[in-house]
């Protein structure tokens, strides 16, 4: 692996745009959500399969093993199904409100994450998470309070970041022991799967699952480019950017989706000055508290 100290400038302004941009297309998936006409659980079918078979010819065109142990196969597939229920309520909460309430909602991952992470790992919470989760649980609260007409979308975007939160910390034990292209793999499959057999369940392959022709493109799009591609690209960077600088730019995501919502779909109109207070307050959140807690650190340190 490469060492930090034999980085380039010029290697590490080359993955540094590649991050900006791998989190700008990020950004862009919920545009795609918006305009493509199938319901949220068809659209995520379709995402998923389209990424699983790019990844499966990366993995023939690379000659690299995707090979796992039984038990790691059956965690992978079963964590699949929170991959596939994050991007469903996801994408169904885009069409329950907009685009930016989903996006805003989604950034209480932090929040989640920062009470969920250590009742799992059976760690302590840090001052700095519980200050981060309060602050991020009054902006929700001012959306809320502000755009009472979303709430169906605003409760569903929120079960969709508990969903995203919880396999991001199954994720990180996992990919101590296992390459992270391979786990992205099998959890796509492992979604594909459990949302194939929610639609048998629920006599779900039907007419309505024959895609327009405009839907076709968008979900090329959506299930190559936004997914599989994007996500090879954001893991291969962390081979030279710290997990932190990562970190840091990722929080970018729904700042560009928000902004790319008005260039689409001029949402800025349909959004009450409350919904403004409350995103301001999550999203400084989200943006001080990797910087806070870099200060914290550097101050442990000092002698």
């Amino acid at each position: 692996m490469t060492k930090a100290s034999d980085i380039t400038p010029a290697g590490l302004n080359k993955n540094l745009l590649i991050l900006h941009f791998t989190v700008f297309i990020w950004g862009f998936t919920g545009i795609l959500g918006a305009l493509i006409t199938i319901s949220a659980v068809q659209l995520v079918w379709y995402r998923v399969f389209i990424a699983f078979i790019s990844l499966f010819l990366y993995f023939k065109f690379n000659k690299t093993t995707y090979k796992v142990d039984r038990k790691t196969l059956l965690n992978l597939l079963f964590t699949g199904a929170l991959v596939g229920g994050h991007w469903v309520l996801f994408f169904a909460s885009i069409k329950l409100s907009t685009v930016p309430i989903t996006l805003v909602c989604l950034s209480s991952i932090t929040l989640f994450t920062a009470i969920l992470e250590p009742l799992i790992n059976k760690t302590k919470i840090s001052k700095l998470e519980i200050l981060a989760g309060l602050l991020i649980i009054t902006g929700i609260i001012l959306i809320f309070k502000f755009e009472t007409h979303y709430t169906k979308g605003i409760v569903t975007g929120l079960i969709s970041a508990v969903c995203a939160s919880l396999f991001s910390i199954i994720n990180s034990k996992l990919v101590k022991k296992n390459e992270a292209p391979t786990i992205a793999f099998y959890e796509l499959a492992g979604a594909f799967l459990w949302i194939t057999l929610y639609l048998l369940c629920t006599q779900g392959f039907n007419r309505s699952l024959i895609l327009k022709s405009h839907d076709i493109g968008y979900l090329l799009l959506l299930g190559t480019v936004c997914t599989s591609l994007a996500y090879v690209a954001g893991v291969s960077v962390m081979r030279e950017l710290s997990a932190f600088r990562v970190a840091l730019i990722t929080n970018l995501e729904p700042v560009y989706g928000i902004l790319m919502s008005f260039i689409f779909f001029g949402d800025m109109n349909k959004m009450t000055t409350g919904f403004w207070v409350g995103a301001i307050l999550i999203l400084s959140t989200i943006f001080l508290y990797p910087v806070a807690q870099k200060q914290i650190a550097k101050r442990k340190t000092r002698p």
